[in-house]
């Protein structure tokens, strides 16, 4: 089918749909991922991979971000697609920041406050999903909740090598 559906469409938009492709299936094997693996990661999720900062300046102390994995895209040359496991404690927040690519974000626990820039604040629950292109400015990225943990899955399509997150500083 996927063979037929790119026969139909013009060879600029080829390689946007193959990366659709692989940014859905990659979501949906990083969901299946957090719910089958054990809470103790292997040693991908140490890699230092610039992420996101972790110390208590950069949000609460409480917030995790773990790398669930991390794989260049044979058939896009110089893209990496990353998977994280981003976890925030009560009243947990990252401050404003960018991200090098798209990010394609799912919850799956508790829920989400985000708002990019020139756009609304938005509160996602488990199940939903968010989209941030390149460049884009997450204004609010937070839990919702002053009591309960909220975790999401996020799914980087970025050059290789590229710092993942940037904090903007005022």
């Amino acid at each position: 089918m996927t063979i037929a559906l790119e026969m139909m469409m013009p060879v600029a938009g080829r390689a946007q749909f193959r990366l659709s492709l692989v940014l859905a299936a990659a979501t949906v094997c990083a969901v299946v991922s957090v719910r089958t693996l054990p809470s103790k990661m292997d040693a991908t999720s140490e890699s230092p991979l610039p992420i996101c900062a972790s110390d208590a300046s950069a949000g609460s102390s409480l917030n995790k971000v773990e790398v669930i994995s991390s794989h260049a895209l044979p058939d896009i040359p110089g893209k990496r697609v990353t998977i994280v496991r981003v976890t925030y404690g009560p009243g947990g927040f990252t401050p404003p920041h960018r991200h090098a690519g798209t990010v394609t974000a799912h919850i799956t626990k508790g829920q989400i406050k985000s708002q990019l820039k020139g756009g609304p604040v938005e509160i996602f629950d488990v199940g939903q999903s968010f989209f941030e292109p390149p460049g884009a400015i997450h204004l609010v990225s937070a839990n919702a909740s002053n009591t309960d943990w909220a975790e999401l899955i996020a799914v980087f399509v970025a050059d290789e090598g590229a710092q993942l997150t940037t904090l903007i500083t005022p």
